[in-house]
């Protein structure tokens, strides 16, 4: 199975290689995180950070310190690069879960967990977008794994596991914040508790895992404070930390927020994962094995975690999915197929089938005239295929591992072919061909002033101009006595503008010369 492990993997990668090659950077987080490690560069910050001027405390260096790598490596910020610090981590969580479970899953459900974890949506998401999310999934993955194999081998336990446990706790610390410390801890005290295992706890969290966690906190703490000073230091430790937790001032959602949103963020696999977990829960023969009563702990913990924090998006979830995916596989082997097990996995197919007839009907319409492209076609075609071909095999030849296979492979298959028309939509995901085509204009008309109107987050399109650009207000009229100025803005207040030099459309926005 090793060898078939790295074969998945790669292919998973080839699949979305034209995604990490040719996307565009996103305006809201992505192209921040490039703007903060320009500035970081030029001002010489390795601890304390700012975006445009005000500090920006919201996130541990470690993340950044890998964007500011890819600068100086490369001279520019190179998508495929950065990419690679969510999809290694991602296939790291993949390859760690997998192993962790091979004796409760058989060959053939090995693969397809693999494979479902990968095409999960929430977690396939996070795998190519640049976020620091995924690398602390891997942490806290690598952290409870570690604690895993300390509590049934005693050699281990004694010897590297009393250093790997804690070290890999801190890193997911210091990647993401107090979830890459909370989950672990929380999860393995639980399980101590229900194990009645308390006794040992001083062997997982004794005086080498706080030393360590305490130790690397005062340092990375006093070199905040050496940067950044009293207020930064504040800001990380009370604003950015407490008052997420208590009442969140961003992205604040009821507690019951992710009982509802995990089901849509899990798809294709949430109606077959999430219904089977839930029935085991009525068959204590189910839960005879230790792991499966550990993944069901830290699933139950991190919920419970994450819905007491004020803050909520849905990817703070991810580190649950990696064992959501494989309880629900574990579990589904221990199930005899029915009726309702069938339709979990029939209702995504009949998705997959219905995407070619939506998406002609979504081209078809002009506000939707981008779309219109062969590659895109192509892609929609593949998954109603994939889907007709894993319905045939569900109902004709019963065989459940083989269509949870199947609508991966083709759902990856359809990402490959898909990736290579991105760059026909560019314009619309983020700003490079519009502030590329803007340099292009200013140095032919020597202007060195660019101006935006009526944007989304276009501070950081410092990133591609090299110099700071003007964000005028958002009033329903354009100021006046604008002049020597690119201006950019969406193409429908561009069409209002009447006195000016020359117009370009790129995309849903315009290049106005003033």
């Amino acid at each position: 199975m090793k060898r078939k492990e790295y074969i998945i993997c790669l292919f998973v990668f080839i699949a979305l290689l034209p995604l990490l090659v040719f996307r565009d950077f996103t305006p809201s987080n992505e192209l921040r995180y490039l703007s903060i490690a320009d500035e970081a560069l030029r001002q010489g910050n390795l601890f304390a950070f700012t975006n445009h001027g005000v500090p920006y405390a919201d996130k541990p260096p470690l993340y950044l310190w890998i964007v500011m790598l890819g600068k100086v490596l490369f001279g520019s910020h190179q998508m495929w690069f950065l990419s690679l610090f969510s999809l290694l981590p991602a296939f790291g969580c993949t390859l760690l879960m997998d192993r962790w479970a091979k004796e409760e899953i058989s060959s053939g459900y090995r693969s397809a967990a693999m494979l479902m974890l990968m095409s999960c949506g929430m977690f396939l998401g996070t795998a190519v977008i640049l976020r620091m999310d995924m690398l602390m999934c891997w942490f806290i993955l690598l952290s409870l794994h570690t604690f895993y194999r300390m509590c049934h081998d005693e050699s281990f336990a004694h010897s590297r596991g009393k250093w790997l446990f804690p070290l890999y706790v801190f890193l997911a610390l210091f990647t993401k914040g107090p979830l890459g410390f909370l989950i672990p801890l929380i999860s393995t005290l639980v399980y101590l508790m229900f194990a009645k295992k308390w006794r040992t706890l001083v062997i997982y969290w004794g005086w080498r895992t706080w030393c360590l966690l305490l130790g690397g906190c005062l340092l990375w703490f006093g070199m905040v404070y050496f940067e950044g000073g009293e207020a930064y230091l504040q800001n990380l430790l009370i604003h950015q930390t407490v008052d997420r937790a208590v009442n969140s001032f961003a992205h604040s959602r009821p507690f019951y927020y992710y009982l509802y949103s995990m089901w849509y963020c899990m798809m294709p696999w949430s109606l077959l994962t999430g219904g089977i977990i839930i029935a085991s829960l009525f068959f204590k023969k189910h839960w005879q094995s230790s792991l499966s009563r550990f993944f069901l702990t830290v699933i139950g913990c991190t919920l419970v975690i994450l819905s007491f924090i004020s803050s909520k998006i849905d990817i703070y979830l991810i580190p649950a999915y990696p064992f959501i995916i494989y309880l629900g596989v574990i579990s589904l082997q221990r199930m005899r197929r029915n009726g309702w097990m069938v339709c979990a996995v029939a209702i995504p197919a009949l998705a997959f089938v219905a995407v070619l007839p939506v998406f002609c009907v979504f081209a078809s319409m002009p506000e939707f005239s981008y779309l219109r492209h062969g590659f895109f076609y192509a892609t929609a075609v593949i998954l109603t295929m994939t889907g007709v071909a894993s319905l045939y095999l569900l109902f004709r030849y019963r065989a459940m591992p083989k269509t949870l296979r199947l609508m991966s492979v083709g759902l990856f298959f359809a990402l490959f072919v898909g990736g290579w028309g991105i760059p026909q939509i560019n314009d619309r995901l983020g700003y490079g061909v519009l502030c590329r085509k803007s340099v292009a204009i200013a140095a032919r008309h020597r202007i060195k002033t660019f101006g935006v109107w009526h944007l989304s987050r276009p501070e950081n399109m410092d990133v591609y101009l090299h110099r700071e650009v003007k964000i005028l207000p958002s009033d329903d009229v354009l100021p006046s006595g604008l002049t020597d100025m690119i201006l950019m803005l969406p193409q429908k207040e561009a069409e209002k503008i009447v006195h000016c030099k020359e117009k370009y459309q790129v995309g849903e926005n315009a290049i106005v010369v003033l």
